[in-house]
């Protein structure tokens, strides 16, 4: 069983007992301390797929914070003008949020309908 589920306004297939690096969290969550998402759009139960519009009624994802703060890999940005001199060199690295997907709760009436 998987679900398609929207955090933070991006979309990703869960499946229980995986884990997920999602945008940060923010400070206000810590380790070990349960999350649950709602925006659920999509839910496979062995072929079954039921589809929302736009969410799923009653199915959320249960979720356990594993790591709150985890930094990206470094991406460089590079900008060059030809023949005028101009070179800025710049990097970044993103923040994220590592989470182990615990449970995917559904409404059964609304599978088996």
């Amino acid at each position: 069983m998987y679900v398609i589920v929207e955090i933070q306004g991006q979309q990703f297939k869960a499946e229980a007992g995986r884990f997920l690096y999602v945008h940060y969290l923010g400070d206000e969550k810590k380790g070990g301390e349960t999350v649950e998402f709602d925006r659920v759009l999509l839910v496979d139960k062995d072929g079954d797929v039921t589809v929302g519009s736009p969410v799923v009624e009653g199915a959320k994802v249960v979720c356990e914070v594993q790591e709150p703060l985890v930094k990206g890999d470094k991406v460089i940005v590079f900008k060059k003008k030809r023949r005028k001199g101009y070179r800025r060199k710049n990097g970044h690295r993103q923040y994220f949020s590592k989470i182990l997907i615990k449970d995917i709760v559904t409404n059964e009436l609304l599978l088996n309908a």
